[in-house]
């Protein structure tokens, strides 16, 4: 039997996701046809068969997550030698192995460490007594009494917590931290204190546990990596748009002030390496789009913004959102983006603190639009105003950089069009 190992899809990632199998164990496949259809980052890529011949296993299911470099599915291919059978097996019998001695370690542990428990316990299939004495009138075991010597601790002030109404080990640990709280109330105090409330037993969640897949297990893993990579800092200012003329797109008019501020500042269109410490500033500039979707979010590469017109634009944008909504879209557009835009205000929120995904080194985050009264000329105008966030990697750019990035970006978004 020929092994086939998941292959490295193009994207670098570690593993991807099963969704949907086009063949069964025992069809006859030929060279290039469909075999399996895998989600990994934020596309779903469909693989072709590596040979000709019968397929004699498939290692997992829909669903299922496999590592790149692990098994796939198995073939039997007529002539060929099992180059990758042996390898295959040695490593099934590896994790078989693996797995007998973590089922015997957990035997002998749970046999060799019973815990210290008051009373009776089970230990395999026997069940051990120890004692019980009555001092001062509360049963205790002769160990917990011992310990109440060393702490020197008066069971007679202790209130039992065990079953059966038995003093344990954390009752007097408890006494010596606490000798005075430990004392009993007397008769009298306890006939006439007012019986506290039974609290209602609290209700069960109402919601159902579910296994985080595809797009959303993707987007956690890269949230986490950037935040154990990134040292993020934050610059916010409002632009003031009332001089733009009528029919002005939004989106396109932010991509424009990006390229603006690029041109202010190179070194926030860039990529910063912290192993080799070292830094690439772009000549062109690549957006990374953030697309929301009920999936999960989707960052799309919005190419050549420096070189595109309104329409250019307008018309690749379109394309992405279509492409990302379709699952459709090819895994070149979902990297290599130089600089990254969040558009979040066309739903809601005014200023934000957005996740830079390495390599980037600066995301920029556009609120909700508003209306605004500014003072003008010892009077008052309405203006309307567009927040913005900057966010950037500050191993890699200083805050005087950053805030003439952001300046240059208000200075072209401040004009008609």
């Amino acid at each position: 039997m020929k092994i086939f190992r998941l292959p490295d899809l193009g994207e670098g990632l570690p593993d991807a996701e099963i969704i949907e199998w086009h063949v069964s164990e025992g069809d006859d496949v030929k060279l290039d046809d469909a075999l399996v259809s895998m989600e990994t980052a934020k596309a779903v890529v469909e693989v072709p068969s590596p040979y000709t011949g019968k397929i004699s296993k498939l290692y997992g299911q829909a669903g299922d997550v496999i590592e790149t470099g692990k098994p796939l599915a198995g073939f039997t291919v007529e002539g060929e030698a099992d180059a990758d059978s042996e390898q295959d097996q040695a490593e099934e019998s590896a994790s078989d192995q693996q797995a007998e001695k973590q089922e015997s370690r957990a035997d002998n542990d749970s046999s060799a460490d019973a815990g210290t428990v008051v009373g009776k316990m089970e230990s395999s299939d026997k069940v051990v007594s120890e004692s019980l004495t009555i001092v001062a009138g509360v049963k205790v075991t002769p160990a917990v009494r011992a310990m109440a010597r060393k702490l020197k601790v008066d069971l007679a002030t202790v209130t039992p917590s065990g079953k059966d109404a038995v003093v344990t080990r954390a009752d007097v640990e408890n006494a010596a931290r606490n000798p005075q709280a430990a004392v009993k109330p007397s008769a009298s105090t306890v006939a006439t204190a007012t019986p506290t409330p039974t609290p209602a037993p609290p209700k069960p969640p109402t919601g159902e546990w579910e296994p985080i897949r595809g797009t959303r297990r993707t987007m956690a893993r890269v949230m986490s990596e950037s935040h154990a990579q990134v040292v993020p800092t934050s610059l916010m200012d409002d632009a003031d748009v009332h001089l733009w003329n009528h029919g002005q797109d939004m989106t396109v008019r932010l991509l424009r002030c990006i390229w603006a501020g690029a041109q202010a500042e190179p070194g926030l269109n860039a990529w910063y390496d912290a192993k080799q410490n070292m830094r690439m500033i772009h000549k062109g500039m690549d957006v990374g789009m953030a697309i929301d979707t009920p999936d999960g979010l989707f960052a799309a590469a919005l190419r050549n913004v420096h070189a595109g017109s309104a329409a250019t634009l307008r018309s690749a944008l379109t394309r992405l959102k279509h492409n990302v909504e379709n699952r459709s879209i090819p895994p070149a557009d979902l990297k290599d983006y130089t600089i990254m835009l969040s558009n979040f205000g066309m739903y809601a929120g005014r200023y934000a603190t957005p996740v830079i995904t390495p390599p980037c080194v600066a995301i920029i985050a556009a609120g909700k639009a508003r209306n605004e009264v500014v003072p003008v000329l010892g009077g008052f105008e309405v203006h309307r105003i567009i927040p913005l966030s900057l966010t950037f990697d500050h191993r890699a750019c200083t805050g005087g950089e950053a805030a003439r990035f952001l300046r240059a970006m208000l200075n072209d978004l401040a004009l008609p069009e």
